[in-house]
């Protein structure tokens, strides 16, 4: 009898727990679901920082930008001494214009084609002569003018080879010109990308090498946020490009916040406390959000 009124009693509690636990867990998905899913400490970095290198020797002529400026992709930021490779520039284009009008000059080909109606006119009336006359021109003077008129067809093609020799010069010479203009374009330090330049490594008048950094650029519109999540509650889940929200310094007067979407989770877990590796990236218009800031995410 006893031991009846106790295996009933344990099966009210078991179920009282069953009911009580169905009901916060379904309180708790309501509430993720309202909520999101927020990762408490998050580390906001850099995903793009460059630094920009010389590519040509020679002595740092001007420094156009300082450190905390903003610049933009393509922007000149400094020059190499180019006084040199603006003179090799100036050569390669007057050759270039020089073996321009010799590859159009025509005057050559139409010479030998007049000349050669020529010798052929008088071939042609000595042989209308031999017909005539037949002792009128010697058998000398015949071979000569057959010779002459094969000589000027001859002149015809020589002169259409030496034609296309002169375009292909002047192919050759507008590459030079393109590679000598190169050089002056290598003379200058050019921002890889839009940024802010954060440190200067290099001076006026001190000399450069190829692969010397001569400054360097943080990209600081667009940060990442890192964090870990649990892997149990990215289970059936799609997060990459999710909408995120970065809050700093939250319950604070300085609380701030940005926008931005999840663009990597990573495969990995890791064994010892079952966690993964989740990026978001964050516009940062303003600038106001520095890398190295500690800040929580709701992934929406």
């Amino acid at each position: 009898m006893n031991h009846s009124r106790v295996l009933i009693n344990l099966s009210t509690i078991i179920t009282g727990l069953l009911f009580v636990n169905c009901g916060f867990t379904d309180a708790w998905a309501q509430s993720s679901s309202s909520s999101g899913l927020k990762i408490d400490s998050v580390l906001v970095s850099l995903i793009e920082q460059v630094e920009v290198p010389a590519r040509e020797v020679g002595q740092l002529k001007k420094m156009l930008v300082k450190e905390g400026m903003s610049v933009q992709e393509g922007e000149v930021l400094a020059r190499i001494e180019d006084s040199e490779a603006v003179l090799l520039l100036k050569q390669a284009k007057l050759e270039s214009e020089m073996s321009n009008l010799k590859a159009e000059n025509d005057v050559n080909i139409r010479f030998a084609r007049k000349a050669y109606e020529v010798a052929k006119s008088e071939l042609q009336r000595a042989e209308d002569s031999i017909k005539k006359y037949p002792k009128s021109i010697s058998k000398t003077e015949l071979d000569r003018l057959k010779l002459t008129a094969e000589k000027a067809e001859l002149e015809i093609e020589q002169a259409l080879e030496e034609a296309k020799t002169s375009q292909l010069e002047a192919r050759l010479k507008q590459n030079a010109e393109q590679i000598a203009s190169l050089a002056i374009q290598r003379r200058k330090v050019v921002a890889p990308l839009s940024g802010m330049v954060v440190q200067i490594m290099a001076k006026n008048g001190e000399w450069v090498r190829p692969g010397d950094t001569v400054l360097r650029i943080l990209k600081l519109d667009r940060l990442r946020a890192e964090g870990l999540v649990n892997a149990s509650k990215l289970q059936n889940l799609n997060l990459k490009g999710r909408p995120v929200v970065l809050i700093v310094n939250q319950g604070t007067k300085n609380e701030l916040e940005f926008q931005g979407k999840i663009s990597f989770v990573s495969p990995e877990i890791n064994p010892v406390n079952h966690q993964t590796r989740v990026w978001a990236d964050i516009e940062n218009p303003d600038f106001k959000l520095k890398p190295g800031m500690r800040a929580s995410l709701i992934i929406k």
